[in-house]
């Protein structure tokens, strides 16, 4: 059973989706030493490898930074040594079929040793903060690869039903978003490395913030250098659509994306704080 005490007097850093992109983990290591938040009290929803060409570098940087991690797809895909991503796209779909090209460059380039340790991770991590209960998980509640975005409002009122606590984390979809359903609260901060499909290069991530009287929720963009990335793409022979996204800001497909977030496609995304009263948990 995973263990996670994060400090109450000091804010939670919650992230996702490093997808094998070490300049966006390094930007963000940087960032949580800026901000004095120890490892105690960050958070990774998964899928550390994917997309980029550095799966083993970020995943060194990620075990060697001593966080909270929940396992995501990826991970148990690697994990348990599998032939697929295992990210739930419909087969035959351009998603589908450009996630092979980035797991089989990754697959030989993972060590025994982290897809030993990619496995062990736990698929949910319960713990309180701030007067909150909270579960971190990657996708749904029961399906660890199910997308859920802002739009999906009813799912996201299901799987808040499916469990007893206050706050879920969540991660998967690649787009940061906040929704409330009676009491409870589905937060997902996003990821660091792809753009959010909204026409910028940054990744992102969340700050909880403990008040007086509960908590502050605010998503931060990440910059970082999105070329080095795409130059180490291209170095390695990893020249896919999602490359070019890291520079243009938009996703290859959009296969995946309910309507409302496809129409969104290249608009920049703005998020506004939450804030959580005390009074839900």
């Amino acid at each position: 059973m995973t263990i996670f005490n994060p400090i109450s007097t000091r804010p939670l850093l919650v992230f996702g989706g490093a997808y094998s992109n070490a300049s966006a983990t390094e930007a963000l290591i940087a960032e949580a030493q800026r901000l004095s938040i120890p490892p105690s009290n960050i958070l990774c929803t998964g899928d550390l490898v994917a997309y980029c060409a550095s799966p083993q570098e970020t995943i060194n940087l990620i075990k060697n930074w001593q966080i909270a991690v929940v396992m995501g797809n990826c991970e148990e895909s690697f994990g348990n040594d599998a032939d697929d991503c295992g990210c739930g796209f419909e087969e035959g779909t351009a998603c589908d079929l450009l996630s092979a090209d980035w797991f089989n460059f990754s697959k030989p380039r993972i060590s025994m040793a982290n897809k030993q340790w990619m496995k062990a991770l736990p698929r949910s991590i319960e713990f309180n903060f701030a007067g909150f209960r909270c579960e971190a998980i990657h996708g749904g509640v029961d399906r660890i690869n199910q997308f859920i975005y802002t739009s999906d409002e009813d799912e996201i009122s299901q799987q808040l039903n499916k469990v007893d606590v206050d706050i879920v984390f969540g991660g998967h979809c690649g787009i940061p978003f906040g929704k409330r359903s009676r009491n409870k609260t589905w937060l997902n901060a996003g990821v660091i490395g792809m753009p959010a499909n909204d026409g910028t290069q940054d990744g992102w991530y969340m700050l909880v913030t403990p008040k007086q009287d509960g908590v502050n929720v605010d998503w931060y963009r990440l910059p970082y250098d999105a070329q080095l990335t795409a130059d180490t793409m291209q170095r390695e022979g990893l020249n896919t659509g999602y490359k070019d996204a890291l520079l243009t800001g938009t996703w290859p497909s959009a296969d995946v994306l309910p309507a409302e977030e496809k129409a969104a496609s290249g608009q920049q995304l703005s998020l506004e704080s939450m804030h959580l009263e005390m009074t839900q948990a």
